[in-house]
């Protein structure tokens, strides 16, 4: 049982091994190519040897941005390049569209306030994702060290707490309403903040060591991400659930739509999220050692890693996110009930809401003059009281007692 478990398991994750499996085996091939002799310095390789399409001359940390032979380099920073265009583009959308509501309508600006300053922080993080993937193809240098160490969880873990606060707010939380929505996003990314600096400080300041860490390391400092992300991946459940499950008799028909999409998208992002860095954990921690490809593979399994995830986040989320909020969707408040086709079948029905004054009634005015008005019944629209004959009676009959054995006379010998 437990076999055919694991085989299910393995069969699950196929997808996201073959998406990084290709690529790696690509650069396996590219180095293989590019081995020289024994006899050349393998410090002057890439001095002595030119690199296609690679100035002469270029420093050797930043040859996987050019390579023609390692193509994972090309390909990683062309969708990164990508990414980055489309989150900025949507962030400046978003800000000039946030602008026209402010000016052309006060009630909404305050209703959807939050919610566009969490959405705009998504971006920004879905943003830094797609950029710190060139520290990543830049070799690992004293420089781009705390580059990776520090903005690598400080930027998942801005965009799995906004999630996270999304998740909150669906739910119902009061502290996650309106601009709470971002307040609890920024609390929840600033534990991440502080862990990275700490760490940085005890590294680099007091104990005066060079950046550098192993990848057990690495994954260690990722820890509180991964909480983020698993609690974040709960709550998108819980919430799926319930919005699939229950049913509601009030007027929100609309607005359950809308809240059972975003659950819908929120739980496959988290969970696509989820599987993406399982991946990427396995394979830093053991599979790269395993294969022996340890340490050729470990930049190019980050930079998939960040582009893969950064693609998933900002069309999982970002984009619809900005698609609800032009639309004018994204508020989840019920419009309010009208009860005027409660009190009228004709809901213009008119007078109803006039103040009175007492002149309503021309029989009463002072010129003596009778006039026969014309009234309007407020439950029935086609009846007149003029109609009313006052010589003919319109009281409802009382209910006559009847002989309750009349239909049995003959059985109990009656005649």
């Amino acid at each position: 049982m437990n076999l055919a478990f694991s085989s299910e398991k393995h069969k699950s994750l196929f997808p996201l091994l073959l998406l990084f499996y290709v690529p790696l085996t690509c650069l396996c091939q590219s180095n293989n190519s590019s081995s020289v002799s024994p006899t050349s310095s393998p410090s002057n390789v890439t001095s002595l040897q030119p690199v296609p399409g690679c100035r002469a001359g270029l420093d050797p940390i930043y040859r996987y941005l050019c390579d023609r032979r390692a193509a994972w380099g090309i390909v990683a920073e062309t969708v990164a390049s990508a990414g980055f265009l489309l989150s900025v583009i949507l962030m400046a959308g978003l800000l000039l569209w946030s602008l026209w509501v402010s000016v052309s309508s006060r009630h909404q600006r305050s209703s959807i306030g939050g919610t566009v300053a969490s959405v705009f922080m998504f971006l920004l993080a879905t943003a830094g994702i797609f950029a710190i993937t060139f520290s990543f193809i830049v070799r690992l240098t004293p420089h781009t060290c705390p580059t990776r160490i520090f903005l690598f969880g400080v930027l998942f873990s801005l965009a799995f707490s906004c999630l996270l606060a999304r998740c909150l707010a669906l739910l119902g939380f009061a502290a996650a309403r309106g601009w709470g929505e971002p307040a609890v996003a920024l609390g929840l990314f600033t534990v991440q903040v502080i862990i990275a600096t700490e760490w940085l400080i005890l590294i680099l300041v007091r104990d005066k060591k060079p950046c550098e860490y192993s990848q057990e390391e690495f994954v260690m400092l990722q820890i509180y991400v991964m909480c983020l992300l698993a609690i974040g991946l709960i709550l998108s459940l819980h919430f799926l659930c319930r919005s699939c499950s229950t049913y509601s008799y009030s007027y929100t028909g609309p607005a359950r739509q809308h809240g059972r999409i975003q659950a819908t998208l929120l739980c496959l992002t988290l969970l696509l999220s989820a599987c993406i860095w399982v991946v990427w954990i396995t394979m830093l921690i053991k599979g790269n050692t395993d294969l022996g490809h340890r340490p050729q593979w470990d930049d190019p399994v980050m930079s998939i890693t960040l582009v893969t995830n950064g693609w998933v986040l900002l069309l999982g989320h970002g984009v619809c996110q900005v698609a609800f909020l032009c639309r004018g969707e994204a508020r989840s408040k019920d419009n309010p009930l009208s009860f005027a086709g409660w009190t009228s079948p004709s809901a213009d029905m008119s007078g109803l809401g006039d103040p009175k004054d007492g002149k309503e009634n021309g029989s009463f005015e002072n010129d003596g003059r009778k006039t026969e008005p014309t009234l309007q019944s407020p439950y029935e629209s086609e009846f007149s009281m003029t109609e009313i004959d006052p010589d003919k009676d319109y009281t409802i009959p009382r209910p006559q007692t009847t002989n309750i054995r009349e239909p049995y006379d003959e059985y109990y010998g009656h005649d």
